[in-house]
């Protein structure tokens, strides 16, 4: 009887994430949106050392701030490095930030909202007063002051958008647990003495985490903005390290604005394509994870 109910069990699950690809796939737009993230993760990770390119190399000879040629297809920055080369490295750069920043937000968040929606009590009230705290302060505001504070690198502000991007994941958690916990399959548990680990892991986590999993790919677009509008304003990745930001850094002159737009043009429009395509790509795992939609 067990090993039938195991195998009906499996089943389902097979079944349901079947239903969840066949979603997915016929969503249009996350198509377009993850065929483009996995087509600038190939570039900004291969293409670097295919091509040879050198973000931080100046060519005098074809000039400081020279337009697009056949030599610099993007042309050259005020000091003469090429521009496709570092818009190149300056993607690997914000799409790192972005990654690493939103799991540094789930490594903390998850925990968190697990403790606080299945403890209750003294948990829930700690956790969720703290991150009415972090919610509270204006987040770029924060993150200026800590990064002034540490010192500003690619690794300060990945850690510091990410331990200050938690709450959403613990708030959204706890939530679903709260509402998972009453399920007669985790009472049944509780009733005949599992232990709360096992309860956690086995029971409520996996049937919790999908809206979490779609809250982790909005956190990244979020974090690549976040890393731009500080690298923009001098406070985040610093120059001579490229990325989107501090490319776009050079477009606070209004003679660059108006005369050179190709300095800040390919950086503004990689960085608008990368985040409607991470938000594409959760617009359709959110309703591919949704059972009501039609397959």
């Amino acid at each position: 009887m067990q090993v039938a109910t195991d195998s009906a069990g499996v089943h389902r699950k097979r079944s349901y994430w079947n239903d969840v690809l066949k979603r997915f796939s016929h969503h249009k737009l996350a198509m377009v949106g993850l065929s483009i993230i996995i087509i600038e993760i190939i570039l900004v990770v291969i293409l670097p050392s295919l091509a040879h390119l050198n973000p931080y190399a100046m060519d005098a000879g074809s000039g400081f701030g020279a337009p697009p040629s056949k030599a610099h297809i993007l042309g050259t920055d005020e000091v003469g490095r090429d521009m496709f080369a570092r818009i190149v490295y300056g993607g690997r750069t914000s799409l790192f930030v972005g990654l690493f920043s939103a799991l540094i937000s789930l490594a903390i968040g998850v925990p968190l909202g697990l403790l606080a929606g299945y403890y209750r009590g003294f948990a829930s009230v700690t956790v969720m007063r703290l991150a009415d705290v972090f919610m509270s302060v204006p987040s770029m505001i924060l993150v200026l002051v800590l990064v002034s504070v540490i010192g500003p690198s690619i690794e300060s502000v990945t850690i510091v958008i990410g331990v200050m991007g938690w709450p959403q994941f613990a708030r959204q958690l706890y939530g679903n647990v709260l509402s998972v916990r009453e399920k007669d399959y985790v009472q049944a548990a509780i009733a005949i003495g599992e232990k709360n680990r096992r309860i956690i892991l086995k029971y409520i986590l996996p049937n919790a985490i999908a809206p979490v999993i779609i809250t982790f790919t909005f956190s990244i677009a979020s974090a690549i903005l976040q890393e731009s509008g500080l690298s923009f304003l001098g406070m985040g990745v610093q120059p001579p390290q490229a990325s989107w930001g501090n490319i776009m850094y050079a477009a606070q002159s209004i003679t660059i604005l108006s005369q050179k737009p190709w300095f800040w043009v390919p950086a503004g429009l990689a960085l608008l394509v990368t985040v409607l395509s991470i938000n594409f790509f959760g617009d359709g795992l959110r309703d591919a994870l949704d059972p009501k939609t039609k397959v």
